[in-house]
């Protein structure tokens, strides 16, 4: 079964997507979570994997216990971002597992994680959001990254490519990415003055393959062609750029969607990890 360009999963009651472009790389496990399995109940409901919005933290440990086991991660390798809406890029590996789950946050901002230990699980956030998902195929290096609209107009998905680059050696021929859901052109309204920090945004081409005028003086902006032109520009091959085509206010049954339920709601994340040599899924 698939959702725009995911492969659905169950196991149990989790529900988590994957990109089916990635099962050729057998040294990466990476999913996005939904709503589907958890233990929390009303806004919360159920699979909420996000702290500090008034779930009992309880509820959100169980939450990653239980959603760890249906998709293949090892609870203890977990490290999460710090997210800021900026451009920060962290590297980080085994020394830093729990971070952000069940040890406090020893990073002031990171909107980008990347690894290239097996076995260090990499966590970002989202409600609408776009993750980013970067494989380096030959060195095998990972990076697990949170855009919102101002992280993509900053082109944080072309920082964590030169990140990788800087830390791991990653040519970004050798990378594949994909781009996760998160809210569609379809819904993403903006003003004037969002459209106008998206057309200044320089070396991705015309805006108007990314904006869209609406009605009443609202535009529309593609986060997901944003992004992709931003990869593509940063050296990945076009024929190496997955693309979700999942929109989370449109899922807001299957998702949680800050525009769609406000502050009032939980959270979704994105997961990635190399795989260590004794692993045999």
């Amino acid at each position: 079964m698939t959702a725009g360009g995911m492969k659905v999963n169950k196991s149990g009651r989790v529900v988590y997507l994957t990109f089916p472009g990635f099962e050729k790389y057998g040294f990466v496990r990476h999913a996005f979570s939904t709503r589907a399995g958890g233990v929390s109940g009303g806004v919360f409901s159920s699979m909420n994997l996000s702290f500090g919005r008034g779930d009992d933290e309880k509820n959100v440990m169980e939450n990653y216990r239980i959603f760890c086991k249906a998709a293949g991660f090892g609870f203890e390798t977990l490290v999460a971002s710090s997210q800021k809406h900026g451009t920060s890029i962290r590297r980080v590996g085994k020394e830093n597992a729990g971070t952000g789950i069940f040890k406090p946050q020893d990073m002031e901002s990171a909107d980008g994680l990347i690894t290239d230990e097996p076995g260090v699980t990499l966590v970002t956030y989202y409600a609408d959001c776009v993750p980013l998902y970067l494989i380096d195929v030959k060195k095998h290096a990972v990076g697990l990254v949170h855009a919102g609209w101002r992280g993509t107009a900053a082109k944080i998905g072309a920082e964590a490519v030169a990140a990788m680059a800087r830390e791991f050696g990653s040519r970004p021929c050798d990378m594949a990415a994909a781009v996760g859901p998160s809210i569609g052109p379809c819904c993403f309204e903006v003003d004037k003055p969002v459209r106008d920090v998206f057309a200044s945004v320089g070396g991705i081409g015309s805006p108007d393959g990314f904006i869209k005028d609406g009605r009443n003086g609202k535009y529309h902006i593609n986060l997901w062609e944003a992004n992709r032109r931003i990869l593509k520009e940063a050296g990945i091959p076009d024929s190496s750029i997955a693309v979700s085509g999942v929109c989370t206010k449109c899922g807001q049954d299957v998702f949680f969607s800050h525009r769609a339920m406000g502050a009032a709601r939980g959270g979704m994340a994105a997961f990635m990890e190399i795989k260590e040599e004794n692993d045999g899924n």
